[in-house]
């Protein structure tokens, strides 16, 4: 080893044991932020692997539990629930105990519900073990981007860090339905959840190795918390049970205005708070409204379609989950692709071309999807999951990007974990609204169906009975039965695609008369 030549103690700098370089103090050596870098990109990864593995494990779920259309919902958007409701105090959370700790506290969570859905043998079981694993994912997620910050506090570095960490959440969101189908090829479902608790143990076993960061100041927002959770589970719930018991019946109305209630009284806690969670000033810029708007729509979209498309390739076409996943590719890994080359293209672009782009590409593609019909041969639709994989794709950095410069440096940290508390609110709303659509519109429509089919009416409660509980017994059911069944199930999954349609128009139109092109010098309180 070279001798460090004589001086005073306290203005020596540690030296990379790779290059010989003297480091800055706040500078890891090439190896801390290789081992940095790679336990933060796993955790990403663990964070959406589970996101697109539970969804391509849901047909098995139903199968073996009988799971009714409704609670079949339940399953993905009890995840996304948990993260989208805690993803900013995590932050805090963070700041206050160690980044570190909170990442290794959020993956050893994420095993412990992992776990959970993996011992489950009742749909509550599965449910429970979700929302344990939500929220592993929300202490991973915004402290593993923290950490990346702390670790990388050269810009241009810390920019190729981060796209390094959206790419890993993309090649999680690409390999789940790819590991969920390989396993419920020749394991239970149960294994699927599995394979996020292996991942999480390797997540943790590198992370023990990065080193400890902490955040200036912050204080927990218990009120704000409270009533954010509760009013973003009663708007969960209205929309999932809404789709069963209808969205203007008197259970349901109560549940709207518990939620109402909750997220008025969370804004008004917000506003009057001297550490507020989400400092309700920084809406005043409208750019910056339109901002999470856009980052709400984007994985309402990417999640929504995700689901419809598995649920139609399982149910509908009768394919194995690996033969969907192997068709999904084409989405995931365009996705992939998309967001990474996006990312180092928005200094040449701005940010309305790619958002406005991405959004009216993405209504096109979904539009598209609305001619399906039971018998559609993927070699039809293949180029329009290319499509709506590049539009999630060509919104996804923009949207991180123009919400920090819609506000003033110092009140970016609240943005960004402001933008990721949408996107996971544009998910679980995605998942809860287009299945609950999906559900409502399968059992709606099952009647005139099997009428359309010659289906004897004897028949028809048996076979209606049959898809509200979950049964498998329609599999084995005559071809009118079938076919009825899949007409009725393509119609819901038409609603849905048009719904994603309708909002994707909206964000472009917001995108290009809303957001700010270009870095934009100014004060929460202007626009």
């Amino acid at each position: 080893m070279t001798s460090i030549p004589s001086a005073a103690p306290g203005r020596l700098r540690p030296t990379d044991p790779q290059t010989g370089v003297r480091l800055s103090p706040d500078q890891p050596s090439r190896r801390a932020a290789a081992i940095t870098l790679v336990a933060m990109c796993l955790g990403a990864m663990t964070t959406f692997l589970l996101i697109t593995a539970s969804v391509s494990a849901l047909s098995a779920i139903q199968d073996d539990l009988h799971v009714s259309p409704t609670g079949l919902v339940w399953i993905p958007s009890a995840y996304t629930l948990l993260v989208a409701s805690l993803v900013m105090s995590a932050g805090t959370i963070g700041n206050l105990y160690g980044r570190r700790r909170t990442f290794l506290v959020g993956a050893a969570v994420m095993i412990i519900g992992s776990l959970t859905v993996y011992a489950a043998d009742s749909t509550g079981g599965v449910i429970a073990g979700q929302l344990v694993s939500g929220l592993g994912g929300a202490l991973i997620l915004p402290n593993s981007l923290a950490i990346l910050g702390a670790a990388f506090p050269d810009p241009h570095r810390r920019t190729e860090v981060v796209t390094a960490w959206a790419a890993a959440s993309g090649i999680g969101l690409a390999a789940g339905p790819l590991i969920a189908g390989t396993l419920l090829g020749h394991f239970h479902w149960n294994t699927v959840f599995l394979s996020t608790a292996v991942l999480a143990v390797v997540t943790m076993a590198a992370g023990v190795f990065v080193a400890e960061s902490r955040g200036s100041g912050g204080k927990l927002d218990v009120p704000g918390q409270i009533l954010a959770v509760l009013g973003i589970a009663a708007l969960v719930y209205a929309l999932i049970e809404g789709g069963h018991d209808g969205y203007t019946s008197t259970r349901i109305l109560i549940v709207w205005f518990v939620a109402a209630a909750a997220l008025t009284g969370f804004v008004l806690v917000e506003r009057a708070g001297r550490t507020p969670m989400l400092d309700m000033t920084l809406f005043r810029s409208a750019s910056f409204s339109a901002v999470l708007f856009a980052a709400a729509v984007s994985l309402f979209g990417f999640t929504g379609v995700a689901i419809l498309s598995v649920l139609f390739y399982e149910r509908v076409q009768h394919l194995s989950a690996l033969d969907v996943g192997w068709r999904l590719l084409a989405f995931f890994g365009v996705y992939v692709i998309a967001a990474y080359a996006t990312g180092r293209l928005i200094r040449r672009t701005g940010f309305k071309l790619p958002l406005t782009l991405g959004f009216l590409v993405g209504a096109a593609a979904t539009a598209g999807f609305t001619t399906l019909d039971p018998t559609t041969p993927y070699a039809r639709v293949w180029w329009l999951y290319v499509l709506f994989g590049a539009a999630s794709g060509m919104v996804a950095a923009p949207s991180t990007a123009a919400a920090l410069v819609s506000v003033s440096h110092e009140r970016a940290g609240m943005a960004s974990g402001a933008v990721n508390a949408f996107r996971q609110i544009g998910s679980v709303t995605g998942s809860a609204l287009l299945g609950a659509l999906l559900a409502g519109r399968l059992q709606s429509q099952l009647p005139a169906r099997l009428g359309a089919h010659h289906v004897p009416r004897a028949a028809w409660a048996a076979v209606e009975h049959a898809v509200s509980t979950g049964s498998a017994g329609h599999r084995a059911a005559p071809p009118s039965v079938t076919a009825a069944v899949g007409d009725a199930f393509t119609s819901g999954v038409h609603v849905g695609m048009t719904v994603v349609t309708a909002v994707f128009l909206c964000a472009a139109l917001a995108s290009a008369l809303l957001i700010h092109n270009r870095p934009h010098h100014t004060t929460a309180t202007t626009n």
